[in-house]
């Protein structure tokens, strides 16, 4: 059997050959900063001071095949290592590729850091000798619980640093540092690629226990008047009887954070009932109306579909994902209607043809446990339970359930394909959907009952 590869073995010899050649390798970034926070790590970037590109390219090349990541960064994969030469960048022009970046191995480890973002990632440390590096003081932040900007002028020159402190927030619980808050508040966001803010939201959000402190995060740093669908949310009342913690704002933050402890270690599941969580109620701020001395939001979970969309396209245009996520919105109060009506099979096995009823009702059950009502602190959900219980046992908790009858039985029994065809199938999986039938024989039975001739 073979062992699993030791990245941080691997990135001592590679830090020894690099001394024998005459130059000194670090251990840069995220590796220190969590090794100080007691968090265990496997990844390891290096940092090579005192070689010249070609001369570091054949020591690494003693240990296999290199790779160079970009020419323009000066970034070398060697075995999943990476190996980078120190470098500097100038802000040129707008944009995330609006930089000229200069490598030189012979520069500070000082300079080096300073244009990294924060004083928690610039720090350093030698793996062979244990000697860290921490020019700026990231060590007393990380005592500090603080996030503050390694150089201010730098970190400016690239507003996704804006949701990287978000980021960071959520994932260790820091609060920001008041001068880069301040100059947080002052950058534009709406030069980046939706690529790199869906990566930055996505990893906020999937990263964290409490994805909620770096939502309220991005309030803080006045992030959200780039994301019009999250700030209406602030303020927007909600009836006390049923919300009594609050606005849809901190409603939407407890939900995200219920949503983050029910995940089930699937990528994509999670991220889509996360994402869901976010944008579940973003149909109340344009429906939310006092009647009769009640407060009342009709049909906000179908109205939520138009925001959800504007929202989400500013992220990704990836459509599954998109639709996803807007069927979790648009139907994330059926489990509740169905379990108060009663509903019988054919009500369940329809919604099961929407979206995976398992998903909805993790959304659902983060939705109700994400208020202060006495159920929800008990961590009793009715509806979930009971509507989770009922797909089980009809088989569509996962699944949607699939026509039995095929168009191959239609053209068996001398049916031409075209329009009529068509709306016999529809028919027959309507009929099945109601319980008419649940195999081929019941389904032929029905066919024939229901003059079923080609």
């Amino acid at each position: 059997m073979t062992e699993p590869f030791d990245n941080l073995k691997f990135a001592k010899e590679v830090s020894r050959a690099v001394r024998d050649a005459g130059g000194r390798a670090l251990a840069v970034g995220g590796y220190v900063r969590d090794h100080m926070l007691g968090i265990e790590r496997k990844d390891v970037d290096l940092e090579v001071f005192g070689l010249e590109p070609d001369a570091l390219i054949a020591v690494l090349e003693q240990f296999g095949r290199v790779d160079l990541v970009g020419k323009a960064f000066g970034v070398l994969k060697v075995n999943h290592l990476d190996v980078s030469i120190p470098r500097r960048e100038t802000k040129t022009a707008a944009g995330h590729r609006g930089f000229e970046v200069d490598s030189d191995p012979h520069m500070s480890f000082e300079d080096a850091a300073r244009r990294r973002d924060l004083t928690i990632n610039a720090m350093a440390e030698d793996l062979l000798t244990g000697e860290r590096l921490d020019p700026f003081d990231g060590a007393r932040d990380l005592e500090l619980r603080m996030l503050r900007a390694v150089d201010l002028d730098h970190f400016g020159e690239d507003p996704l640093r804006v949701l990287r402190v978000c980021r960071f927030a959520a994932r260790f619980l820091f609060h920001v540092d008041g001068d880069t808050r301040d100059l947080c508040q002052q950058l534009d966001l709406s030069e980046l690629p939706r690529e790199r803010i869906y990566d930055e939201f996505k990893r906020m959000l999937m990263g964290s226990r409490f994805p909620s402190v770096g939502l309220q995060t991005m309030r803080i740093v006045n992030a959200l008047r780039f994301f019009p669908e999250l700030e209406a949310l602030i303020d927007c009342p909600q009836e006390y009887e049923w919300h009594p913690e609050g606005d849809v704002w901190f409603h939407t933050l407890l939900v995200t954070d219920q949503a983050a402890a029910l995940k089930i270690g699937d990528d994509y599941e999670d991220f889509v009932v996360l994402i869901a969580a976010v944008c579940h109620d973003f149909g109340k701020p344009g429906t939310t109306k006092i009647e009769a001395g009640r407060i009342r939001s009709m049909n906000h979970e179908a109205l939520g579909e138009e925001p959800t969309r504007a929202f989400l396209g500013r992220l990704t245009n990836e459509k599954k994902f998109v639709d996803d996520v807007v069927a979790l919105v648009v139907h994330h109060l059926r489990p509740h209607m169905l379990h108060k009506s009663g509903a019988g099979a054919a009500a369940i096995r329809r919604l099961a043809t929407k979206l995976p009823i398992e998903r909805l009702v993790r959304l659902a059950r983060a939705d109700h446990y994400g208020r202060t009502t006495p159920d929800a602190l008990d961590r009793h959900y009715a509806a979930g339970d009971w509507l989770l219980e009922r797909a089980k046992e009809l088989e569509v908790a996962d699944q949607a359930p699939k026509p039995v009858l095929m168009g191959r039985h239609l053209l068996e029994r001398g049916f031409v394909g075209g329009p009529r065809m068509g709306q016999v199938l529809d028919r027959a999986f309507e009929a099945q959907l109601d319980g008419a039938f649940e195999d081929l024989d019941g389904a032929l039975a029905w066919l024939e009952a229901n003059g079923g001739e080609g």
